[in-house]
């Protein structure tokens, strides 16, 4: 079969299509021929080398989740079936023609669904739902802020927000050409950060009160910044590093207990590898409200297998909007 395999890390070129051997099913795990494939920022950072659980100096396939159709099953699989539509986070890298995937990452697709959206919902899906339902408890009436808010987990997050009762939706975007995109997810107000006071315009649009929630997946100075417009007892989630994850100075734990405040970590792929049951329930809850219309995943440009590093620089670019995929 064919795959992408990264022999060193670095630039989108490192990313190479070559021929290699199809995996076979283990006990517990279910082969997959993969129909599509989402391409998510996690996979930059371990092209970069950057990505946790990632060794910078061994061979490997990129890629955290696909959707397919099942098409062998190892021992003790008793969920699925040869011939039944999955999406999964496969146990190796997800850009290839195959892969294997555990029974307890495989969730299954109704034929209402395309290859393309579930395998574009998973990882943003799983992660948007958590973080802000399980993790930041999300309260019907209260205020959020979300950071990247025209990407995929970010326009996840907005329609999510609403559908949960937030009474005010705010976005942060890095250009003004994204503020319409954002709203047409269902922001209410969106900041361009790189034109705008981000902390300044929250503290204004809430009079001063800051947001109940906010979902960042920035890091850096953008996370301490964030802390001088949340609200007193609010929640502050930290699940992801696009820039990188140093913090100029460490939040003081006076600006915490005072205020009741809490800052929460989170990240989807400590959960695949540690708790992976406890994903489901999110599988479960977006399968769901891709069904009945609740939410759309914006795809917003397709690349074959072979074109991966056009993929990755795409989404470099930082013009991309919502999720990009690759189809084998």
């Amino acid at each position: 079969m064919k795959a992408i395999v990264v022999e060193k890390t670095g630039t989108p070129e490192v990313l190479k299509l070559q021929e290699v051997d199809k995996p076979k099913p283990g006990p517990g795990q279910v082969l997959i021929r993969v129909e599509a494939i989402s391409v998510n920022f996690a996979d930059i950072k371990a092209r970069q080398g950057q990505y946790h659980g990632v060794a910078a100096d061994a061979a490997f396939t990129p890629g955290l989740d696909c959707a397919g159709v099942v098409v062998e099953i190892g021992d003790q699989v008793s969920r699925f079936q040869p011939g039944q539509r999955v999406m999964a986070f496969p146990a190796g890298g997800s850009y290839a023609e195959f892969v294997v995937a555990p029974e307890n990452l495989t969730y299954p697709v109704p034929d209402e669904i395309s290859s393309e959206t579930a395998s574009a919902s998973l990882t943003v899906g799983i992660t948007a739902y958590n973080v802000i339902q399980r993790m930041a408890r999300l309260e019907q009436g209260e205020t959020i802020l979300i950071h990247a808010a025209a990407g995929g987990i970010g326009s996840t997050a907005i329609q999510l927000a609403k559908l949960f009762g937030a009474s005010k939706i705010i976005g942060t975007v890095g250009s003004d050409e994204k503020i319409e995109r954002a709203k047409s997810f269902g922001a209410d107000e969106v900041i361009n950060y790189r034109s705008t006071d981000f902390v300044e315009k929250v503290n204004e649009l809430t009079a001063g009160k800051g947001v109940d929630v906010i979902l960042d997946t920035i890091a850096g100075e953008n996370f301490e910044r964030s802390l001088n417009c949340l609200a007193p007892f609010g929640r502050i989630v930290s699940f992801g590093h696009a820039n990188d994850g140093s913090v100029p100075g460490i939040a003081k734990t006076n600006q915490l207990h005072s205020s009741c405040r809490s800052v929460i970590g989170y990240s989807t792929g400590t959960y695949r590898k540690n708790r992976p049951e406890f994903l489901r329930k999110g599988a479960e809850k977006i399968t769901e409200y891709l069904l009945h219309k609740h939410l759309e995943i914006v795809i917003s440009k397709s690349f074959a297998l072979a074109d991966a590093a056009d993929a990755h620089a795409h989404i470099e670019s930082r013009t991309s909007i919502g999720k990009v995929l690759l189809i084998p």
